[in-house]
């Protein structure tokens, strides 16, 4: 709602129910002229709802202004912002395992590159190591070996995995289908015109019937009634 509320629209609005039509442009909040930002919210939410279907989940989402314009934009706006929502929340659960992935295989690196260190110093010194009559060399040689290897599958392990995690990243945005866009209304959902206008001429033809007849209808207010008509009084 707040969002709703920063965003600027142009369209045109009646200021009454028979007047013209007069063009605005800028915020929404600066539209509905609320005491502040809690008002306004409580205002847009009474002109946009939604709703969710749970078996087909397609989401609906109603907008209710005077200006058919402003309706129109109102819905498209709010099916931006969630569908900006939508993809924002898919992004970021995606994001933290790819990040988690890089972190790790970073790591991995640099771990391989001490065990790469430790087994060439010691390649310096024993360079047929396999062969040297001491079994403790040729233990220590085969160990740091094992060791560089492990590291090396272990980095080549975690990289598939940064891989796998860029994809999924990719994969679970959702995508949200716009079925419809938001058309602009034609006919107004209410008050029913006929009715109003019918209600005005009723009123419009009372005040010009009582005005027409006012001298008569004077007459009969400043009417007294009969028993007052004397002027005396009793007990």
């Amino acid at each position: 709602m707040e969002e709703l509320l920063r965003t600027s629209f142009t369209f045109t609005a009646r200021h009454w129910r028979f007047g013209s039509a007069v063009p605005h442009s800028g915020t929404l909040y600066a539209y509905l002229k609320p005491k502040d930002m809690d008002a306004a919210v409580r205002k847009a939410a009474s002109m946009v709802s939604a709703n969710r279907d749970i078996k087909t989940k397609v989401i609906n989402i109603y907008a209710d202004t005077p200006s058919p314009e402003l309706s129109q934009l109102l819905a498209r706006r709010a099916r931006e912002l969630l569908e900006r929502f939508v993809q924002e929340k898919g992004r970021t659960r995606g994001g933290h395992k790819a990040m988690f992935a890089a972190a790790r295989l970073q790591e991995a690196r640099g771990e391989m590159a001490q065990a790469e260190a430790e087994f060439g110093r010691f390649l310096d010194r024993n360079r047929n190591f396999l062969t040297s009559p001491d079994p403790v060399t040729r233990l220590t040689g085969l160990r740091l070996e094992g060791e560089l290897k492990l590291r090396q599958n272990l980095v080549a392990t975690l990289a598939v995995g940064r891989e796998q995690a860029l994809m999924e990243e990719k994969n679970d945005i959702p995508i949200l289908n716009v079925l419809n866009g938001g058309n602009l209304p034609i006919r107004p959902s209410g008050p029913d015109r006929p009715l109003a206008m019918a209600a005005a001429f009723l009123v419009v033809g009372a005040v010009a019937g009582a005005w027409v007849n006012r001298a008569w209808l004077k007459e009969r207010l400043l009417e007294k009634p009969a028993g007052e008509a004397a002027g005396g009084t009793h007990a």
